[in-house]
Formats: structure tokens, sequence, C-alpha cells
């Protein structure tokens, strides 16, 4: 997934090195189409057997570079036909946003990093998943997250509106978290722990992109990544 090969976009990416080493830490969440467990998270086909969802990452420190990229934030529209960790999968599409917030040098960081140039996990998603991308463009995020986990949203005003709460049950402890170590079918890469939840919001309306799901599929991740790839 290129974001400059986006229509109508330009190329931030073309005055950055894909050898400039970088690290970015932070939060991860989506929500889908998909009912819960979402089947992604275990590498299997999406609950009816086509899925679209919301993808957002909240960068708590990050560099590329000398490129400081602490609290930026960067949010994708994706859909897909079958099971994309086996290569079974058929139409591929998304749309990236990213913080308007960032200067110019940031957003050719970020457009290196999630554009997949500079290597490392998004690069390797983007050649698995090979979407053809619809848009890009620089919008305001507002992401939160609880302390604790009980919660996370993701706004982009007019376009897109993502929220869950953590899941529960009748045998979950109060305030603990229903969680799965180890998936076979991270996001964000392996090593990393999914909390599970329930949407409350999932609506996009953007680059063609348009769907309004509520209380399916939710899971956040932390994500820890670095590049270029050794």
């Amino acid at each position: 997934m290129t974001p400059t090969d986006a229509p109508g976009t330009t190329d931030t990416t073309a005055s950055t090195r894909t050898d400039t080493r970088w690290h970015l830490a932070g939060d991860w969440f989506d929500t889908c189409k998909c009912n819960i467990p979402c089947p992604c998270a275990f590498a299997q086909p999406p609950t009816y057997g086509d899925c679209d969802g919301i993808l957002a990452w909240h960068i708590r420190e990050g560099n590329y570079g000398d490129v400081r990229l602490d609290g930026l934030n960067v949010v994708l529209l994706g859909s897909f036909t079958g099971n994309i960790w086996t290569g079974e999968h058929t139409d591929p599409f998304a749309a990236v946003f990213l913080d308007e917030r960032a200067d110019e040098s940031q957003r050719a960081a970020l457009g290196a990093i999630f554009g997949g140039q500079a290597g490392g996990w998004p690069a390797q998603l983007g050649e698995m998943l090979g979407a053809e991308m619809r848009g890009m463009d620089f919008v305001p995020i507002e992401f939160s997250l609880a302390d604790d986990l009980a919660s996370w949203s993701v706004e982009i005003p007019g376009k897109v509106r993502a929220s869950a709460e953590a899941l529960s049950g009748p045998t979950t402890p109060k305030g603990a978290r229903v969680q799965l170590h180890n998936p076979p079918g991270a996001e964000v890469g392996p090593g990393q722990i999914a909390t599970w939840g329930r949407s409350t919001a999932d609506r996009a309306d953007a680059f063609g992109f348009q769907w309004d799901h509520a209380g399916r599929s939710s899971k956040h991740y932390p994500f820890d990544w670095s590049g270029p790839d050794e």
C-alpha cells in the first residue's frame, strides 16, 4: 500500500531515504464488519466472506532519523474479500488519512513508513495485501484511548468515526480485559496482545467507502516497529 500512488495526491516520500533508521511505538485498533471475535485475528476468512473496516494508529513515540513523530495519528479505510493471511483474497482497496498537524518533514516520514518504502512491518503487510489505493488526505484526527483499555475511539469529522468498549460478560472479572496472546493474524505484526472490544460506532464516508456498522468486532493492539529491515 503506497499512499503516494493515490490519485490526486503529491509524492511526500520523494525526499526521504529508504535506508533511514526509524522506530515507532504506540497504540492501534480497528472496528470492522466481522462478528466478535474477528476471524482475521485467527488467520481465518472474514465472518461474511468479505470485510471492511477502520484501522487507527496513535504514535506515542517515534522517529524517522532525526524527525520526531510523537503524538501523530494515522487512519486507514480498507476492504477485501477472502483470507488475507493465506493470500486467498481479492478486491483489496484502501485509503489513508495522515495527521494534518504534521509538518513537511513529518509528512514525508509518515508517507515513507506507512507507504512501505522505509521497510519494516508496514512494508511486509502492504506487500501481502497488495491493496489498490483510492486516495490519501491530511486531516484532523482525534484519537483517544482509556488508560485501562476500557474504551478507544478515533474521529475524522465528516468522514470517519470508530469507537469501542472493552468486551465483557457474565464471567469476566470486573475491570479485567478479554485478551488474546500470540494471535496468528495480528495486523500490527507478531508478538503483541489483542484486547477485544465491541464497536459502538463504525462509520465511514470517504473515497468511495461508505458503511455504518456498530455492535461488531473491535480489537486493540500496542505496536512497536522499526526499520529498515536488516
